[in-house]
């Protein structure tokens, strides 16, 4: 048996520190595993007491002989360690240890709960919390926590951080009559973690959907190799607390301003096929859909309706939510205008009228499930004068075919509490509210999207890594952290990115001389490693036109960046050729500290500065990622070109991005990357880097997650 086979499936479960006390954890414990059917062995320890709700007592568990697949741990944090001890001694090949006043209370307790899963690690023993609820497996009749109530055996297992959040997780799933198959409270996570549960219930055939509440990820990529791997099979949703925006106060360029820790997740999310929940009520919202319907085949949602204002209103939801109002096949209209009564509306919402009887539902829902032009119906009933709720729950449930998604929405209270106890019965997700059902088949539509992807094929550009090597090593060594422009300029055009021409002028007269090189009109800015806004300093000088011109715009930039920074060292004034006009646009890179490269493309000027219109996406990437970055900004029609105006080369960008994920896969040393801006034209006409700049990082050990980036990927070399 192994570990995690023996914390979910065990044949004898030990609880030490059993208690004769309702409403202590020992006890509450004991009284689950009894009330939940535990058909294996049951070994209550406490030296203080001979027998515990019918079950004889042990005083000592490494001395009564007993072996135990699992032992729970429910002592004072003081008794722990012995705890421990006794139960690998038992034999124990699992451990759950409930008791809280570990890494969460004091560095004493950080200290032991290190010692504990440092000794589970030695014996090759599982360990899940401390500070935990314990878990509930309800196939194999397993409650072996302290929470109040059992759900029946269902399809969606749960992974929860917090106790808490478990208990109210538990008493939704038994409100909704929902059934669960396991519910795990990983806690402190000191040994089992998401990662482990993840692979688990991937592989776990009792379970259909994941769910999970996380406040935090402990490897980045591990939980994007193992969430890609869970949802390529069955999907996995989650609920994400406790973001931070902390990484971001020491960002110096707009990339790293503009993401957080909340952004980061949302993109790993993207990347593993996650669905990620932004509420308590979508995370059960998604999966009773999930769990109960079949995936739809496109987007296009019928909406059949007693009452015209909620259709109205699911038809706004599924518009909003990026989906399409079905259009109904032509010989599905002509059928229903024979059946339905000549008030019915015969568009889509399909308004049965509110005297709708169940037959009425029940021919609109065969004909829509017959009609290849409706991939899924969402089915609303507002309480009327004449409306069988219950009837018409069992009629819509019996004409069901099982080959489209359908939701329901039954709206109101008590009148329409019988319909909805029959619509849970019949395996139909109900949602209170038209919104809510469309929100549960837009998930369901993304998940299946997700799942029907092509393989992601990766380009890999021929590059000069050894020119870049160069550049970083050097600075490095001299220990210099930020690439100034004409340095990350060096770096770009070695990774294939089009530079402007220019040269390094170190006095007014190498100044003339490369502007006279280059040919006029120029652009003239400050070189430092310590300045990074040079046009706040008034380091930039933009159509330069002649050479008395380059010597007084020379001159004046040198004096009064050295009298604004008086410690910045000046290496020179950097000229290069003016770039005729086009659109401002910015790409980037910052670097997460647990999920690696994140790419981010935005407008440049007002757009990233106050609209923040800015999109992201973890490296590395692929052309179609690429263009899907550009599709999900606010600004994308801008890009295309409308309304007499041409569009800009969309491909060109997509390669941009692609670059900066190579070379920011390739080098973990670049913390930050920002071309901004970034001057792209129309189709045909180069995108040239204006300006750039880099951060370096001196992690010798560095490890570049997106190395081994999972999913699919296909390199292909140009």
């Amino acid at each position: 048996m192994s570990s995690l086979e023996a914390l979910l499936y065990p044949h004898s479960v030990a609880v030490i520190g059993a208690s004769r006390t309702p409403g202590k954890v020992g006890h509450d414990i004991l009284a689950n595993l009894i009330r939940s059917g535990f058909a294996g062995k049951l070994l209550p320890v406490n030296p203080a007491a001979e027998e515990i709700l019918g079950l004889p007592c042990l005083a000592d568990l490494r001395k009564s002989g007993e072996k135990v697949d699992l032992s729970i741990i429910a002592v004072p944090r003081a008794r722990a360690e012995a705890a421990l001890s006794d139960s690998l001694a038992a034999g124990a090949k699992a451990v759950i240890v409930i008791t809280a006043g570990f890494k969460e209370m004091d560095e004493e307790g950080a200290a032991l709960e290190k010692r504990l899963a440092s000794l589970c690690a030695s014996r090759r023993v599982r360990m899940l919390g401390p500070n935990c609820l314990g878990l509930i497996n309800s196939h194999h009749r397993l409650n072996a926590s302290f929470a109040s109530r059992m759900p029946a055996p269902g399809l969606i297992s749960v992974i929860s951080q917090s106790g808490a959040l478990a208990t109210a997780i538990l008493d939704l799933a038994v409100g909704r009559h929902l059934g669960l198959a396991k519910l795990i409270s990983i806690g402190n996570k000191a040994d089992i973690n998401e990662v482990d549960l993840l692979l688990a219930l991937t592989a776990d055939q009792e379970t259909k959907v994941i769910v999970a509440y996380l406040e935090d990820i402990t490897s980045g990529e591990n939980f994007i190799k193992a969430a890609s791997e869970a949802s390529s099979r069955k999907p996995v949703i989650i609920l994400k607390s406790g973001t931070t925006d902390a990484g971001r106060k020491a960002a110096s360029s707009h990339t790293g301003v503009l993401s957080g820790g909340d952004i980061a997740y949302g993109a790993a999310f993207r990347r593993a096929g996650v669905i990620r929940a932004d509420t308590f009520e979508e995370l059960f919202d998604y999966a009773t859909a999930l769990a109960m319907q079949p995936l739809p085949k496109g987007d296009r949602v019928l909406i059949v309706t007693n009452a015209g204002g909620p259709g109205t209103m699911a038809a706004d939801a599924v518009e909003q939510a990026g989906m399409q109002v079905a259009v109904l096949d032509s010989n599905t209209a002509g059928a229903l205008r024979e059946k339905l009564p000549r008030a019915a509306s015969i568009g889509n919402p399909i308004d049965v009228l509110g005297d709708a009887e169940p037959e009425r539902y029940v021919t609109v829902m065969k004909a829509a499930q017959e009609d290849p032009a409706v991939d899924a119906i969402v089915v609303i009933l507002t309480p009327q004068a004449m409306t069988q709720p219950a009837a018409t729950a069992r009629a819509i449930a019996a004409c069901l075919k099982g080959d489209k998604p359908v939701v329901a929405a039954f709206m109101g209270g008590d009148d329409v509490m019988p319909g909805r106890a029959e619509l849970a019965a019949a395996n139909l997700p109900d949602y209170p509210s038209p919104e809510r059902a469309v929100k549960a088949l837009k998930a369901m539509h993304d998940y299946a999207t997700w799942r029907s992807r092509p393989p992601r094929i990766v380009t890999r550009f021929r590059v000069n890594r050894r020119r870049v090597e160069r550049v970083i090593t050097r600075r490095l060594r001299a220990g210099h952290h930020q690439l100034g422009e004409v340095r990350s300029k060096s770096v770009l055009a070695a990774y294939g990115f089009h530079v402007p021409e220019g040269y390094l002028a170190t006095n007014a007269e190498e100044a003339v001389e490369a502007a006279e090189r280059i040919g006029y009109p120029v652009a003239m800015k400050i070189v430092s490693p310590d300045i990074i806004h040079k046009s706040d300093l008034g380091g930039v000088r933009l159509n330069v036109i002649d050479a008395n011109a380059v010597r007084d715009a020379f001159d004046l930039m040198m004096l009064r960046c050295s009298q604004r920074e008086s410690a910045a060292l000046l290496e020179g004034v950097y000229v290069e050729k003016m770039l005729s006009k086009g659109l401002e646009v910015i790409i980037g890179m910052n670097r997460d500290p647990q999920f690696g490269p994140m790419l981010m493309f935005g407008l440049g000027g007002i757009f990233v500065e106050v609209m923040k219109d800015v999109t992201f996406h973890l490296a590395p990437i692929s052309e179609t990622e690429a263009l899907q970055m550009l599709r999900s900004t606010r600004s994308y029609e801008m890009l295309e070109g409308r309304r007499g105006r041409k569009g800009v080369d969309l491909a060109a960008i997509a390669q941009g991005l692609q670059r900066i994920s190579q070379l920011t896969t390739d080098f973990p040393q670049i913390s930050e990357l920002d071309i901004n801006p970034f001057i792209v034209g129309e189709v045909g006409r180069p995108p040239m880097v204006a300006d750039a700049r880099m951060t370096l990082d001196n992690l010798e050990h560095h490890h570049d997650l997106a190395r081994s980036a999972p999913a699919c990927i296909v390199l292909k070399s140009v």
